[in-house]
């Protein structure tokens, strides 16, 4: 506690307090929509399986406009992202600097989750566990890792959007909204692949917004210099009125679209002619703009909330391990269906029957208590990388031996394939013969970037100090330590 006060009291005044809010809410939705509509069963040999009860509860539907909330989670990595990249550059950093830092937080956590599914999957096999069954335990835990796949192909291209936006405003998420809707027009009339780009132009329409948010906070500044680097017909409307706009306006798009061609639901439901967020969809963006109308309505009220010490604190303490929580919380629930298992406990009720819907709440709960037990081993990693990122990436690695061309093919390189490694564990079939339960290929190719993204963060290529010039102690020619 005295140390979140310490933190809290560290907090600039500056600091938009609401951003962090909703970062936490949305994992925490995310978290606690996969528990609550989780379907668990026995296969034909008595084996303990779940899936998604959302097929068999149409009635819940319409409640899925409130539970995706990804969209909120990318506009509110397009506001960190431009704070942090803008910061960056007042410091004399560069960009490929400060795509190494944002590396730090994301990488760390996420490599611990890959090495401990392998390191059971090892286990399991010397057990003599069956190869599909232990790729479909760890296809089942790595669920999450979609979406850092996705995150993680946005946040590069981040320095490139923002110097768009500044040129464009919201004409950039408008023509990305374009491509978004010819992608939805192909997977229609042709095959569903022609709608793969889409992955890449819906996330960065949503992860524009919350560029174009954090450019709002430059309105007061432009106004004193008399300089505009936006139109203002291009600009982020944040008045209360714009507010009522945005969301009335997204709310009729979207009952428009899914009273017509459309799936109601915005989250993935097995047999559907077309999914809403996979790849995302004109819907989901009309859905955005909804959810930032209501963002934007929010906003001063939960600023004043979070003036208040414990609110501010309660947000920092979540924040410090939210990719953890949002990585290992369907692990949870293959430890909590292995225990119950065990111990002859496991609910097995029909979804929809009144003794499915009496176990949410205690469900939910074993849950939690599990994925704390989980965040206390593994959070500090992630709350570590936190902390040390601004000691390595942002000071050390903007300067090197490496000619700055190289040092960027480098960064771009290890990114490619720590995506290109998220990519094809999420693509590889359930129940595909893989002894390590992730795909020989994909754990490779991760590693490999996260290892290159690694070394470049801590100097790799750097100047050697002073100390170690001087032969003081090691090799003169040895990299310069934390």
């Amino acid at each position: 506690m005295r140390r979140l006060a310490q933190l809290a009291a560290a907090t600039p005044t500056g600091r938009e307090r609401y951003v962090d809010l909703l970062r936490a809410l949305a994992i925490v939705v995310v978290v606690l929509g996969h528990w609550a509509v989780a379907a668990v069963s026995e296969d034909a040999a008595g084996r303990p399986s779940a899936r998604s009860a959302l097929p068999d509860l149409p009635w819940a539907y319409p409640l899925t406009w409130a539970a995706q909330v990804m969209p909120v989670f990318f506009v509110v990595g397009g506001y960190a992202n431009a704070a942090s990249l803008t910061a960056h550059r007042v410091r004399g950093g560069d960009a490929t600097g400060w795509l190494l830092g944002r590396s730090a937080r994301l990488l760390r956590p996420t490599t611990a989750l890959l090495l401990v599914l392998v390191g059971a999957a090892l286990v399991a096999r010397l057990a003599g566990v069956a190869d599909p069954l232990i790729r479909t335990v760890a296809w089942f835990a790595t669920i999450p890792l979609w979406f850092l796949a996705a995150y993680l192909l946005v946040v590069p291209l981040t320095p490139v959007m923002w110097a768009l936006h500044r040129r464009f405003g919201l004409v950039v998420p408008l023509v990305l909204a374009g491509l978004v809707a010819a992608g939805d027009l192909g997977r229609a009339l042709g095959p569903a692949e022609l709608a793969i780009p889409n992955y890449l132009f819906g996330w960065l329409a949503v992860h524009q917004l919350g560029l174009a948010w954090f450019d709002t906070r430059s309105e007061d500044r432009e106004a004193a210099t008399g300089k505009q680097s936006v139109r203002r017909g291009r600009r982020l409307p944040v008045s209360r009125r714009a507010g009522w706009t945005t969301l009335l306006a997204g709310l009729a798009a979207t009952l428009l679209l899914t009273a017509g061609p459309y799936p109601v639901s915005m989250l993935n439901i097995p047999g559907e002619r077309l999914d809403n967020a996979a790849p995302p969809s004109l819907a989901l963006l009309t859905l955005t703009t909804a959810q930032l109308g209501l963002i934007l309505l929010l906003r001063d009220r939960a600023e004043r909330w979070l003036r208040r010490p414990r609110p501010w604190q309660l947000v920092i303490a979540v924040n410090a391990v939210v990719l953890t929580v949002f990585l290992w919380h369907l692990t949870a629930a293959i430890l909590l269906v292995g225990a119950l298992d065990a111990v002859h406990l496991l609910p097995t009720a029909p979804v929809g029957s009144a003794a499915w819907l009496a176990w949410r709440l205690p469900w939910v709960l074993m849950l939690a208590v599990v994925l704390t037990g989980l965040v206390a081993v593994f959070g500090r990693i992630e709350a570590r990388g936190g902390r040390q990122r601004g000691r390595t990436a942002e000071h050390r690695s903007d300067r090197g031996r490496f000619r700055p061309t190289v040092r960027s093919l480098l960064t771009a390189a290890g990114f490619v394939a720590v995506v290109y490694g998220l990519v094809v564990n999420s693509a590889a079939p359930k129940e595909a013969p893989e002894p390590l339960g992730v795909p020989v290929p994909a754990l490779v190719a991760y590693l490999a970037g996260a290892a290159v993204l690694r070394l470049l963060r801590r100097g790799w290529g750097s100047p050697v100090t002073r100390a170690a010039a001087s032969g003081r102690g090691r090799d003169a020619g040895a990299a310069p330590r934390r």
